[in-house]
């Protein structure tokens, strides 16, 4: 038997393009001579519809490109994920579910059993949980097929689920099993989804398959890695990230286990990856063309800019530079020299002369009260307005340029450098993003050895640095990811050999700005627990205040 694994991009309620994109592969796994084709979950509607799955209108044409590609299932089997109207009365309204087509008809339908409700995701938000499974046979095959998060629940010490659907189903003994999946990307899943879809493996002792879709769903980033295991545990194949991806396989061959393909993943070339995917596609699927940023002759917005020209290319890309009054000379000249290492169009429009006015008009009430963050704020809203008004006025979208330590702390500005359509970098944290920095580097110079080097600084009062309100990113970021992706209290921290001051310091600050991030712009995930609807925290919580 040949099986075909499709790797594609889907757009979330685009079902004309999403069934264009199946029945092509259906082709061209006909032609190639496979018995059946599989798809990743929700394939007909794209992942995660979220709330589009209150909307009738949205289920029946999910449905309609189910019965769209029974047509073409005369000579082929078909696995795609869709959602489903649950029959019963009791329960929630639908299924997350799988339809196997052949022969021109629903050969067998699957319903998952295990519903995700963290981080990300929120599936007891509209689906039942099947309480049944059962295989099926094609071609003389007995077949298991599983929905993503079916396959996780191998934890013997603290399982999350009461039931394991592959428990079941081996009883039956199928010779192999799909795993129709949309699983997420972070720089730390992949080698535990590579570890589970391994475990399975050992665990059953037959042939996995297991596709995954790739693509950017805003803030969401799919990358592909499907995967075909062995019997034995090894993997057959791992598919390439970040990429479409068509290939068919010989049962019997995998069987065997002969072959071991192994994808590479470097930290910073998979975040690299990530993010140039998550901003080509929130353009593409927006039908957005050009991207404008500023430029202050940092690191982020300079990495920010690359990451822009890689992404929709250099001459869709525009930055602005908005020097003031406490702007270095040697700022304006790295922010030039990037922009014109990276061959991109830039203005620059000084803001003194705005600033001052705002002082005069504001003088009477101000009085003699002393400089302060106020002025600073000003500063950068003055920038906000003018990058929105060249938005506004050439259809361009502002990208964000603010990191995840400066994103966790509330270091930025509400309306003025936190403003934006995307934050590119928000779930980067600052020492990654020197990390970023030698790696879109390492070719040639792009990003000036200066803006790397020198110290961060906002520029905003004279001799201003970072370190001046926070600890030092060397400091910082370690705490940081304690807290939010490892989920640690302050004893635990503290426990872990930080000092204690610091951590308490750090964390107030965390959660004090808590309503700034409600109103940024939606970020890239790149990691683990990224800022977003991954991460619901309260803003009037009163934890370590």
């Amino acid at each position: 038997m040949k099986i075909a694994v499709a790797q594609l991009n889907y757009h979330i309620g685009n079902f004309e393009g999403n069934l264009a994109c199946m029945r092509s592969c259906v082709a061209k796994a006909r032609s190639q001579g496979a018995d059946l084709i599989c798809f990743s979950e929700m394939s007909t509607c794209g992942y995660p519809p979220v709330d589009f799955l209150e909307f009738r209108d949205f289920i029946h044409r999910s449905m309609n490109v189910v019965n769209e590609l029974t047509g073409d299932s005369f000579d082929i089997g078909i696995a795609l994920g869709s959602p489903t109207v649950n029959p019963d009365l009791e329960g929630k309204d639908l299924h997350n579910s799988v339809f196997f087509l052949f022969e021109g008809k629903v050969h067998h339908l699957y319903h998952k059993g295990l519903l995700p409700n963290y981080d990300i995701f929120d599936e007891y938000r509209y689906f039942e949980p099947a309480s049944s499974f059962n295989t099926f046979e094609f071609k003389g095959v007995k077949i298991a097929i599983t929905i993503c998060e079916d396959i996780w629940n191998l934890n013997h010490d603290n399982p999350m689920y009461d039931i394991c659907p592959m428990d079941e189903m081996i009883k039956e003994n199928p010779r192999l099993m799909l795993n129709l999946s949309a699983s997420p990307f972070s720089f730390e899943h992949t080698k535990d989804r590579l570890n589970v879809i391994k475990e399975n493996a050992r665990r059953y002792k037959i042939p996995i398959f297991y596709v995954n879709c790739f693509g950017a769903q805003t803030d969401i980033v799919f990358d592909g890695g499907s995967v075909v295991a062995s019997p034995d545990g090894k993997y057959f194949e791992e598919l390439p990230y970040f990429q479409e991806v068509l290939k068919v396989y010989d049962l019997e061959d995998v069987e065997k286990g002969i072959c071991s393909k192994e994808q590479r993943k470097d930290k910073a070339e998979l975040i690299y990856n990530a993010l140039i995917l998550g901003i080509r596609d929130y353009f593409t699927k927006m039908n957005f063309k050009s991207a404008i940023l500023g430029l202050s002759g940092g690191i982020d917005s300079a990495l920010t800019a690359v990451l822009a020209c890689d992404a929709l290319g250099p001459e869709n890309v525009t930055a602005l530079l908005m020097p003031s009054m406490f702007s270095s000379e040697g700022s304006v000249n790295d922010a030039q020299s990037l922009a014109k290492n990276l061959g991109i169009e830039y203005e620059i429009i000084p803001i003194t002369n705005v600033f001052d006015t705002y002082m005069q008009e504001l003088s009477p009430f101000f009085k003699d009260l002393p400089y302060n963050v106020t002025e600073e704020n000003i500063q950068a809203r003055i920038r906000g307005m003018l990058l929105m008004s060249f938005s506004n006025k050439f259809s361009h979208i502002l990208l964000n340029t603010t990191n995840k330590s400066e994103m966790a702390v509330g270091y930025g500005t509400l309306y003025g450098d936190l403003c934006g359509g995307l934050a590119v970098l928000a779930d980067v944290y600052k020492t990654e993003v020197y990390l970023l920095s030698e790696y879109v580097n390492r070719h040639k110079l792009r990003i000036p050895i200066n803006s790397i080097a020198k110290p961060p600084s906002a520029e905003l009062r004279p001799g201003q640095k970072d370190s001046d309100s926070l600890p030092t990113y060397d400091l910082l970021d370690p705490v940081l990811y304690q807290y939010i992706e490892k989920r640690k209290g302050p004893d635990e921290i503290i426990n872990l050999g930080y000092d204690r001051e610091l951590v308490l310091r750090i964390l107030k600050m965390v959660n004090k700005a808590e309503f700034k991030r409600y109103q940024s712009p939606p970020v890239i995930r790149v990691s683990y627990k990224s800022f977003g609807s991954g991460r619901r925290m309260p803003i009037e919580g009163h934890y370590l205040y």
